[in-house]
């Protein structure tokens, strides 16, 4: 199976992909406009993705069964005229489209955060659907534009049912060129992990300030179930703010974001521990194997955890593709 790997970040669909086709998966492009990912990918998989998606000829790119993509979201001003290809022409949307419009791929898999489905009221989600799907979840769909008669599915995934003990709901729209395939996403399962499980035996991790301890216990003491979460060991506090601190006590992470990359509040903290989570914790929240390596810059590394996918996910994932079609083979 050839694969491509579009705005791939650090290489969660690739990791994940890697994992469930056994040798049996070849990724015959790859790119990302950042300069930080792709040295952290270039760590791990001897290729240097560095390459604008925009400027690349869609000719050019080899052929593949597999298209996945982490794609951003940027805003669509449609206006609602829904012209399809029209509508998101100059956004990065657009050269998806372009590139599976040439090359055709069998499958494709693409992620965006949840608030993408509610984005203006829903239009910008309909634009994209309308741009791909011929068939939407199993069911004929008319789309009002141009489309490239994908037989789509899509669904909200939570991170914290494959697996890791993340809190991080991601939106995940598969497409197939096989109008017959009736594809199922992975069921939620119970979840057991804990942030616990995760925890490294001799930790390296930045200090917090004087001023942020503050601000934690101020607001924590304010809690009615102060008493109840105050000495738990996976208490854990994030976005620590002087007006506001938020906390989980559940055993499970907040979502990663790449907020965390610009300032040390940003990341998780482990209130009994006093210590934010270690750079290695973090990618182990997103399922990244401990052989996984990342550019040793703290402030970039933590900037690419956050916008990575996660790995698990992608694994349930590409198991599904594999069972539903005779497209891949393992």
């Amino acid at each position: 199976m050839k694969y491509i790997d579009l705005f791939c970040g650090i290489g969660g669909f690739r990791v994940g992909i890697e994992s469930v086709m056994q040798g049996n998966a070849d990724c015959v492009f790859s790119s990302d406009f950042n300069k930080s990912v792709c040295d952290s990918y270039s760590l791990n998989f001897n290729e240097y993705p560095f390459s604008d998606i925009t400027q690349v000829n869609e000719k050019e790119i080899p052929n593949h069964d597999l298209l996945c993509a982490g794609f951003p979201c940027q805003p669509f001003s449609i206006g609602g005229l829904r012209k399809g290809f029209e509508d998101v022409r100059g956004t990065l949307f657009y050269d998806l489209l372009r590139i599976i419009r040439e090359k055709k791929p069998k499958v494709f898999i693409l992620e965006n955060v949840r608030g993408l489905t509610s984005h203006d009221s829903g239009k910008t989600f309909k634009t994209i659907i309308d741009c791909l799907a011929s068939r939407v979840n199993g069911k004929n769909y008319s789309s009002t534009g141009k489309s490239l008669n994908y037989n789509v599915f899509y669904q909200i995934l939570n991170s914290k049912n494959f697996g890791v003990p993340q809190n991080r709901e991601r939106i995940f729209i598969v497409g197939f060129r096989n109008p017959k395939v009736d594809f199922k996403f992975p069921n939620d399962v119970t979840v057991t992990s804990s942030i616990m499980d995760i925890l490294e035996k001799n930790p390296l991790s930045k200090n917090i300030s004087k001023l942020s301890r503050g601000h934690i216990f101020r607001h924590l003491k304010t809690r009615k179930d102060y008493k109840q979460i105050k000495d738990l060991n996976h208490l854990i506090a994030f976005e620590i703010r002087k007006s506001r601190v938020s906390f989980r006590f559940d055993g499970i992470s907040p979502c990663l974001t790449t907020k965390m990359g610009t300032g040390g509040n940003n990341v998780p903290y482990l209130v009994n521990y006093d210590r934010f989570l270690t750079i290695r914790e973090l990618l182990r929240i997103q399922g990244f194997p401990d052989s996984f390596n990342i550019t040793d810059s703290y402030s970039n590394a933590l900037m690419q955890i956050g916008n990575a996918v996660t790995v698990p996910v992608i694994e349930s994932l590409m198991s599904k593709i594999v069972q539903c079609t005779k497209s891949f083979k393992v």
